[in-house]
């Protein structure tokens, strides 16, 4: 740095005021640790910028004093995407503070507000206008809109409406150097060359800091019926998927699976909770269906009929319709603690990858064969969005394993293994996580090089000094950047 870390720590004081700098390491040690505890770091400081104004000042004194800023949203990512280094160098920046939400029209549809808006605020004030933000997940209570466009989340309503990226309608970001990208008001139609705001959906906060955004909208729905089936093969389940697109056209909106052993290991970790089935079938499935007013009459037929026809053609073995919104949360709750149950049965390598839609289900068995054959011992099984091809993959540990030398050893390779298979297969390393520190050697090893070259050539331009959270998604060549 051109500056001692202590002057460059006065001036920054001096921008974002008493609220706006912590020094105190226990106040900063929860930020400085990764959602699954698998990073941990050190940093100068961690800023809470107020303000588009605070950030660029902020952007500006890191950029003349060569201070690296590791972005942070609501720390709930998966890939160690906003943890920083060991070397303490770096300046950890979260925009939690930036939390208004700035308009909503109801009539275009669209709200714009702040990166550190937390996504169940946002819901919650949508839904007073009858409208609804069409993305949700697990961490909806923690996760904010910046964390969610910067890393292009997903969640279990793509299949109707797409990830973040098709969320976006307009963005504003703060670049290394301080300057403001603003381009928050969406057009229709606009053919003045790149659309640069796509450059930041997905980034991870490699490229610029958002600071705000306009999102679309959609009506609040009436009524929503969550099924719950029984089927013999995730081949059937693809089967079913089909069927139900047919049959229900947009009111599908989530189409989820998971083996019987994902269910029985929620089961035992829940103490309260219960078989939505009288008996276990190899694979489940949990499909949401959604009306708007106009349609909220007859879902429940239009549901029921599609049951019965796709039993009648032998696309499931059983099925139970939630007969309230309290039995549809419940049925929700077991999709939603399997991450927890797994990761209470013992280590695992965790893989957020995705195939085609279509080759998705004879992926999940060539590679469920190939890594227990390989690995004698290890249990291997798959669940998630069948919908959009994305499947969470565990490859869990044999018994007695320690945790620590296991993912060290045989558990690296076994991730190595499977994104070699994926890779073969078309399909992709991380479909919503990100790539962020834990899976960027493994792009490097697996990537397109033109694609990798195209991105640290982005990366560059954009970021010569390599502060913008450094070491995470693609890695400038040495002599690229400074820091």
């Amino acid at each position: 740095m051109d500056d001692a870390p202590d002057q460059f720590l006065r001036e920054l004081d001096g921008l974002l005021g008493p609220r706006g700098l912590i020094r105190d390491p226990d106040l900063m040690a929860p930020w400085l640790t990764d959602w699954r505890g698998r990073f941990s770091g050190k940093a100068l400081a961690l800023a809470l910028p107020a303000s588009t104004t605070q950030l660029v000042q902020t952007m500006a004194l890191c950029a003349r004093c060569a201070v690296p800023v590791v972005p942070q949203g609501g720390n709930s990512g998966m890939s160690g995407g906003a943890t920083p280094d060991a070397s303490g160098r770096a300046l950890l920046l979260t925009t939690r503070r930036m939390d208004a939400i700035r308009t909503i029209d109801p009539a275009a549809r669209q709200v714009t507000c702040e990166a550190g808006v937390v996504l169940q605020a946002l819901h919650d004030a949508v839904a007073v206008h009858g409208l609804r933000f069409p993305l949700t997940l697990g961490g909806k209570g923690s996760a904010t809109v910046g964390g969610l466009i910067s890393t292009n989340a997903g969640g279990t309503q793509v299949l109707r409406h797409g990830a973040m990226r098709a969320q976006v309608l307009g963005l504003e970001a703060v670049l290394a150097d301080g300057q403001v990208y603003s381009a928050l008001t969406p057009l229709r139609k606009d053919n003045r060359g790149f659309d640069l705001k796509q450059l930041f959906i997905g980034s991870e906060g490699t490229l610029g800091i958002v600071t705000a955004a306009t999102l679309r909208l959609v009506p609040g729905i009436a009524d929503r019926l969550v099924v719950w089936a029984g089927l013999p093969l995730l081949q059937t389940a693809r089967a079913l998927l089909l069927h139900c697109q047919a049959q229900l056209g947009a009111a599908l909106e989530g189409f989820e699976v998971l083996p019987q052993p994902c269910l029985d290991a929620v089961l035992a970790y829940l103490p309260d909770a219960r078989a939505p089935l009288n008996a276990p079938h190899a694979w489940h499935a949990l499909i949401e269906v959604v009306a708007e007013p106009s349609e909220a009459a007859s879902l429940r037929d239009r549901v029921e009929a599609a049951l019965a026809s796709a039993a009648t053609q032998g696309f499931l073995d059983d099925a139970t319709l939630s007969s309230s919104e309290t039995q549809a949360e419940a049925f929700w709750l077991l999709r939603d603690s399997i991450s927890a149950a797994e990761r209470a049965r013992g280590p695992a390598m965790q893989h957020d990858i995705a195939v085609p839609v279509e080759r998705m289900p004879d992926f999940i068995d060539e590679a469920t064969r190939t890594l227990e054959t390989a690995w004698p011992g290890v249990r291997a099984i798959g669940y998630g969005h069948l919908g959009d091809g994305n499947i969470h993959f565990h490859v869990g540990a044999s018994a007695g394993s320690d945790r620590a030398s296991w993912e060290a050893g045989q558990g690296k390779a076994i991730s190595r293994m499977v994104h070699d298979l994926v890779t073969a297969w078309g399909g992709t390393i991380s479909a919503e996580h990100g790539i962020g520190q834990l899976k960027q050697a493994e792009l490097e090893r697996v990537g397109d090089p033109v694609a990798l070259h195209l991105m640290r050539r982005i990366k560059a331009a954009l970021d010569p000094q390599n502060l913008l959270n450094p070491g995470k998604l693609v890695v400038l060549a040495p002599g690229s950047g400074n820091a």
